[in-house]
């Protein structure tokens, strides 16, 4: 019998950042590792990714991390994880870390401890085992993980959504799925994004047809933003770009890479031949497939609407698609640039979310699901909380006791002891770390902090050079703003908080000695009061003292 610990390091009450942890007995098996976009107020933050402290801490006793899918939500912090932690081995299928070890290889990491699985192939950790079963999701070769232990199995979802019509790398093993359920499943992990849809999300993620209608519709270019490792949303658009003489341009090498690749090994169907280079463009009726970031969501198609691509320029001709969702918090930035777009001219369209879902399980999918496995225990994971609350409502609408289902925040533990559940109040350390650059960790809430009221009120820089012997001022004070007021309108202003930290430096300087702090703390106050009183501003104030 086993002590089994299971609890989130991220992905809980949140969407995005997706780590799940569990411990039996000594071993243990973490389950995806993934990103969460910045949203418009993180300025300058790339993306956020777990606090993994408790990996750093426990390294000798994990077995593995296991990838579900190809996404950045489940994958997006592996590269960070391996710069801390290289010897860790990274378990997924063939496509997933194919898609993962092109990360890798850019960022110059080994890549040897990459392990491929195979669905439905058991691998054998000591006295416990993963089991990987197939199933259906907007990019191929997904999988969730049966973790076979001596009391039970444990069974972490990932994305999924139930669609007999997508078969090959897409279909999922229903027939596993009831296996495990029959032999018995101590604890089902399952995704909540879409619980509180009603309905399953299939046929509602099917878009063939629309993009079949936009390219018989719109004349001239037809630009598509759509999230690259949307490979299920792209083989439509193939598939209707098949049905027409229209050429392909693919935006972007990391694109072209991960589709030229899915063509080759048929996780697409697509003739190479319509697809052209970068220098036809601009054709006649051509269309362009443009993706995101991994880590900045739109930041190529914004790149476009302002201008700055070589390449391509947006023209009131053209149609511009947006295939892919809005992702939480950038839903401002999104509305601004389609605003860019209608005044440039362009005929817009957005695939509307509510009648085109994305490859997640809907209120019917979560119940089928709960229906095949029967698990003793339930925990809701992959969503905001209300989205976790709408899930553990469908498990009790099937039968499942309240005290069974587990709803927790990121750290909170879940215990169970000889397979039964233990009351704890233990919980695990967890925090966002935010990336900007290429270090892990480089900012935190005090440079936000900082760059929002510098966004907000801009600067004021107050100069000064001194006799080094007699501390007595040889030049300025000078004063320069940057995002504050403009200096030409306000020389009267500019005077003034010269005079000011002038008369301060001459307070606090005697006998030959100055009390910098008492300088710096005094501009800061007086010259700060003075600017509100004026403006109603608080603009951050910096003094730059040299002695010469």
């Amino acid at each position: 019998m086993s002590k089994i610990k299971i609890f989130g390091l991220g992905g809980l009450n949140e969407i995005g950042k997706n780590m799940y942890i569990v411990e039996v007995d000594k071993d243990i098996f973490v389950f995806d590792a993934g990103l969460k976009y910045a949203d418009d107020k993180m300025l300058g933050v790339d993306y956020i990714i777990p606090n993994y402290d408790y990996l750093k801490e426990n390294k000798k006793r994990i077995q593995g991390i296991f990838i579900t899918h190809g996404h950045d939500q489940q994958m997006g912090a592996i590269v960070d994880i391996l710069n801390d932690i290289p010897d860790i081995k990274i378990y997924g299928t063939k496509f997933t870390l194919e898609l993962l070890k092109e990360e890798l290889i850019s960022e110059k990491l080994k890549t040897d401890n990459l392990i491929i699985l195979k669905p439905h192939r058991k691998v054998n950790f000591g006295k416990n085992s993963i089991f990987p079963i197939s199933l259906t999701h907007a990019v191929p070769d997904t999988v969730g993980y049966v973790l076979y232990t001596e009391d039970g199995a444990i069974f972490y979802t990932g994305n999924f959504a139930f669609d007999p019509t997508m078969i090959g790398a897409y279909k999922t093993d229903i027939g596993k799925l009831a296996y495990v359920g029959k032999q018995g499943v101590l604890c089902l992990l399952s995704e909540s994004l879409y619980a509180d849809k009603v309905g399953y999300t299939s046929p509602k993620h099917r878009t063939g047809s629309y993009m079949q209608e936009i390219l018989n519709r719109n004349e001239g270019r037809i630009l598509f933003n759509i999230f690259e490792a949307q490979l299920y949303r792209i083989q439509e658009l193939f598939t209707a770009l098949e049905q027409t003489d229209r050429k392909v341009v693919i935006m972007g090498k990391r694109l072209e890479n991960v589709i030229m690749h899915s063509i080759e090994e048929g996780y697409i169907k697509f003739n190479k031949s319509k697809i052209v280079n970068i220098h036809h463009v601009n054709d006649e009726g051509i269309v362009a497939i443009i993706s995101d970031e991994r880590e900045k969501p739109f930041s190529n198609m914004k790149r476009i609407i302002k201008g700055y691509d070589k390449f391509i320029k947006i023209s009131s001709n053209d149609t511009v698609v947006f295939a892919t969702q809005v992702y939480d918090g950038m839903e401002k930035s999104a509305t601004e640039m389609f605003d860019s777009i209608a005044k440039i001219g362009s005929n817009l369209i957005i695939l509307s979310t509510s009648k085109y879902l994305s490859l997640h399980a809907s209120s019917e999918d979560l119940m089928l699901m709960l229906s095949l496995m029967q698990p003793k225990y339930y925990f809701p994971v992959i969503g905001e909380y209300r989205h976790q609350v709408a899930n553990s409502k469908l498990a009790k609408k099937i039968g499942m006791s309240e005290e069974n289902i587990l709803l927790k925040l990121n750290g909170q533990v879940v215990t169970i002891e000889n397979g039964k559940l233990k009351e704890t109040q233990e919980t695990i350390k967890v925090d966002d770390i935010l990336i900007d650059g290429k270090t892990v960790g480089d900012i935190g809430e005090v440079v936000l902090k900082d760059r929002e009221a510098l966004a907000d009120n801009g600067i004021v820089v107050v100069t000064v050079t001194l006799d080094k012997q007699t501390k007595k001022v040889l030049a300025g004070p000078e004063i320069l703003t940057r995002g504050f007021i403009y200096v030409k309108d306000n020389i009267d202003i500019i005077k003034e908080i010269s005079n000011i930290s002038l008369e301060i430096i001459k307070e606090q300087t005697k006998e030959n000695y100055i009390d910098f702090s008492k300088v710096k703390i005094g501009i800061r106050d007086k010259v700060g009061k003075y600017l509100y009183q004026q403006t109603e501003c608080k603009p951050m104030i910096l003094l730059v003292m040299q002695e010469v």
